[in-house]
């Protein structure tokens, strides 16, 4: 794909459908600062040595302490909630992978960093937070899977050290190998716990002058799921609840998401072949239990060298994972399986324990980070610092959260969606379709199977939100869908012996006039 700073963008208008010509390149200028700047400290607070562990398509409830099925130990991160804070309303502003890692390295949502898939590059001069920290003093490192813009191992700006791997990366020894700062390395084992090593190793090589940050980024547990040695088939006779939602014709449920259970992301043409939902969980879990054991290792050297409790731990994952829900896999979409992820700190000498309710987001990260490390975010972040509701503090904070998606050529299967999520309700508002939106009310409905635009009686509730949604938009610079070229296989197949195209609603059929 081209680098060229002149490809243009659609700029959308409201719901009016004005459209016109927007730069790329314009909107990043506008999105990203020119220099990096010393930012001020924050009075009498020590910074604390950071490490961010972040893990690959992790669900909110994939969790050995949430007993969503029964089954999946996780007692590292168990331990974490129990000593720390577990954030219970953790979400993504984009439930895919680059876009979101780039909205935690810099605070910005997708329309603003404009890495809006897997595919787009990286905007020149582009500030992640680590930059931050550097200039501020502090010993940086990059450990594992980077994934962000564009297909590239080498190292970026921000980190003294770097470790990662070209894409995704495999789970087993592979030709591509590893990046150590700038040379190749060959992967040795199970990718898991060779990141663990080198974390290890680059930790306790700390001569404690400094303070140190680690961004450290597994690749589990992405597909395909592949669990270490030593962890196959601890599941096995494990028994699998399959979700409600997974039912075809639910009323009220939009043609695309019902068309999409026959097609690359649906439970009846799983990645175009035969997959059982049940079994593929279970891999799932199995694959998590290496970075559970990895991060009580990690736990374990910061007690020995007497760090623990002044370090601030902070686990979270990248964007959320469907397992049949609404008769889907893998993420994108604005369900609350996609889109909401396990966010867990640990820090005693900042913080207490205990559970934080209101709406936290990845764009949250990068001030957060900057706050403990005794720095005032940069102006131009759309998120916040999260560690004052960590404290029960009556702080200003968000009524309601913005999540966006931009159709991916190569995944066609769902559309570009914005969303507004607020407390109570979610309104999901599609482009490019001719369908029906949709409204929930989370607090009756927690599962998103009750579409209230499917009934008269919800119209003005739809159009408060989307009012709101649009302002948003408006105020943050994201009044247009980004164009990539073409990139990557067009999964666009439907297995002809699988479930048929759905039905227009009802809603749609009116006779003619005259």
């Amino acid at each position: 794909m081209s680098d060229s700073p002149d490809r243009r963008g659609v700029l959308l208008a409201g719901s009016l459908g004005a459209f016109g010509l927007y730069s790329w390149a314009a909107g990043a200028e506008a999105a990203t600062p020119q220099s990096l700047t010393t930012l001020r400290r924050k009075p009498g607070l020590k910074p604390k040595n950071i490490l961010f562990v972040l893990t690959d398509d992790h669900r909110y409830d994939a969790l050995g302490f949430m007993k969503t099925q029964g089954f999946g130990d996780t007692p590292t991160l168990d331990r974490l909630a129990r000593e720390g804070v577990h954030f219970r309303n953790a979400f993504v502003t984009t439930a895919l992978c680059s876009p979101s890692r780039a909205s935690i390295f810099t605070g910005l949502y997708a329309h603003q960093h404009r890495v809006v898939d897997n595919n787009h590059p990286i905007p020149p001069g582009l500030v992640y937070y680590p930059q931050y920290l550097q200039h501020a003093g502090y010993e940086t490192a990059f450990i594992g899977k980077w994934h962000m813009g564009i297909e590239t191992d080498a190292p970026q700006p921000g980190f003294d050290r770097w470790v990662s791997f070209k894409g995704q990366g495999h789970y087993l020894p592979h030709e591509d190998g590893l990046n150590v700062d700038g040379h190749k390395v060959a992967q040795k084992g199970y990718i898991t716990d060779e990141l663990t090593d080198y974390a290890l190793d680059w930790i306790g090589r700390r001569d404690g002058k400094r303070p140190w940050m680690m961004h450290f980024a597994h690749k589990a547990v992405h597909a395909e799921f592949i669990p270490a040695e030593r962890h196959k088939g601890r599941y096995d006779k494990e028994t699998f609840r399959y979700p409600d939602s997974m039912k075809p014709g639910v009323p009220g449920r939009p043609m695309w998401v019902e068309n999409q259970r026959n097609s690359w992301h649906g439970v009846d043409y799983p990645y175009h072949g035969k997959l059982d939902i049940g079994d593929y969980y279970k891999r799932y879990m199995e694959t998590l239990l290496a970075v559970d054991e990895g991060l009580a290792k990690i736990m374990a050297l910061l007690a020995r060298r007497g760090e623990l409790d002044d370090t601030l731990i902070v686990y979270m994952g990248d964007n959320g994972f469907m397992f049949g829900e609404h008769g889907l896999i893998d993420k994108r979409a604005a369900y609350e399986e996609s889109m909401r992820v396990p966010l867990i700190a640990r820090c005693p000498s900042l913080f207490g324990r205990g559970a934080v309710e209101q709406v936290v987001a990845n764009i949250d990260i990068a001030p957060t980070m900057l706050a403990a490390a005794g720095l005032e975010a940069p102006t131009h972040m759309a998120g916040a610092d999260i560690l004052p509701l960590i404290g029960g503090r009556d702080v200003p904070w968000r009524k309601e959260l913005l999540y966006e998606y931009y159709w991916e050529r190569n995944f066609p299967q769902t559309p570009t969606v914005h969303a507004l999520r607020e407390e109570r309700y979610k309104y999901m508002h599609f482009h490019g379709i001719w369908d029906t939106d949709e409204l929930y009310d989370l607090t009756a409905d927690p599962q998103e199977s009750d579409n209230l635009l499917a009934r008269p009686g919800h119209e003005a509730m739809a159009e408060r939100m989307s009012t709101k949604l649009f302002d948003l938009l408006e105020k943050t610079g994201g009044m247009q869908i980004p164009l990539s070229a073409d990139a990557g296989e067009r999964n666009e197949l439907r297995n002809p012996a699988g479930s048929s195209g759905a039905s227009f609603p009802s809603r749609f059929f009116r006779p003619p006039l005259r």
